[in-house]
């Protein structure tokens, strides 16, 4: 049940959040072995006061924070982080250096919708 939350400096359009939240569920289903169905997706404009990041160059500024549940591997994590990050730098010109995924993990039981209380990962 993972949130994954976007703070950015880029002006997006509408259409242009439901094309990146759309890809980054479809990366994260891939790469995290699970399904679309419970992934959420936050996207929030930010002015450029709003973000700070000392490596930075000119040009927008995109941060990603995964609220994930616990027990993924590290390689999988990465993987996804990489392919994320490409895709973003590569669709809205975000250079390298002004990415940044940090990944939060929570035992299963702390992530629910009113349906559903996560489980445990039995994935590898």
């Amino acid at each position: 049940m993972p949130l994954l939350q976007f703070d950015t400096t880029l002006s997006l359009t509408g259409d242009e959040k439901t094309a990146l939240a759309d890809r980054v569920t479809e990366l994260y289903t891939d790469e995290m072995a699970t399904t679309a169905g419970h992934v959420a997706v936050t996207i929030r404009d930010r002015e450029s006061a709003d973000l700070h990041l000392g490596r930075a160059v000119d040009g927008p500024l995109l941060f990603l924070d995964a609220e994930i549940r616990q027990g993924r591997p590290f390689e999988r994590k990465r993987a996804f982080a990489l392919e994320a990050m490409a895709y973003l730098g590569e669709t809205f010109d975000v250079p390298d250096e002004n990415m940044k995924v940090v990944f939060t993990e929570h035992a299963g039981e702390n992530m629910m919708g009113v349906d559903r209380v996560g489980g445990e990962w039995d994935g590898e």
